[in-house]
């Protein structure tokens, strides 16, 4: 299905129309490469994507650095889950794009599927065509378009984040886009056989290895 710029403005109202005009070709693009094309599969892909970007107005985590964010820099246990080895990686591989993927290791993985240095460039991963593809790639890759079709926001939402921060407002925003996309109250009810299996045979986000909320 294709996002067209009213269905986007009613979902994210805080975009600018320059941003949603920029960004809707890349979005629809990788919703349709990487099968996000259901009124259901969409509506968790552009939830998700609203609450980890604060309407796509954030393709770049904003630096203080917070006490938080100090947990990004070696030596410390996030920063060796998320692969920071280096002085400055913290800030270097700081949360980017609309899924706002985090550290050396993350930057490094998406960067050789698409085939792009992220390492040496990671002000890449939030430009429009390598951003909304980060996203697409880490969506279908985390089983997240199986799990949508059965309504699962909150596995959804653990697989992304590593746990069920901002579950409400992931929720507030899924609800209005079914509702905006017409999804029937009834889709995604039935669970057939073998869809457990498929929800415990994906892998799961390690820690957000992606930052902490």
């Amino acid at each position: 299905m294709i996002i067209t710029n009213e269905i986007l403005k009613q979902i994210m109202p805080k975009l600018s129309p320059a941003k949603r005009t920029l960004y809707l070709p890349f979005l629809n693009r990788v919703m349709e490469e990487y099968e996000i094309n259901t009124p259901l599969r969409s509506a968790a892909f552009l939830a998700q994507l609203a609450h980890e970007s604060g309407e796509f107005r954030y393709m770049e985590e904003i630096w203080g650095p917070t006490e938080a964010q100090r947990r990004y820099e070696p030596p410390s246990n996030l920063a060796a889950k998320l692969g920071n080895t280096e002085k400055g990686d913290g800030k270097r591989f700081k949360g980017r794009g609309p899924i706002q993927i985090t550290g050396r290791y993350n930057y490094e993985r998406y960067g050789k599927l698409l085939g792009v240095d992220l390492v040496s460039n990671p002000e890449l991963a939030a430009t429009p065509q390598i951003a909304f593809s980060i996203a697409g790639l880490f969506w279908r890759s985390n089983g997240l378009n199986q799990l949508a079709d059965h309504d699962d926001i909150v596995t959804i939402t653990i697989r992304i984040n590593g746990g069920k921060n901002g579950l409400a407002e992931r929720k507030a925003y899924y609800n209005k886009a079914k509702a905006i996309l017409a999804v029937p109250p009834e889709a995604g009810e039935s669970s057939p056989r073998g869809f457990e299996a498929i929800r415990e045979m994906t892998t799961p986000r390690q820690r957000r290895l992606d930052q902490p909320e």
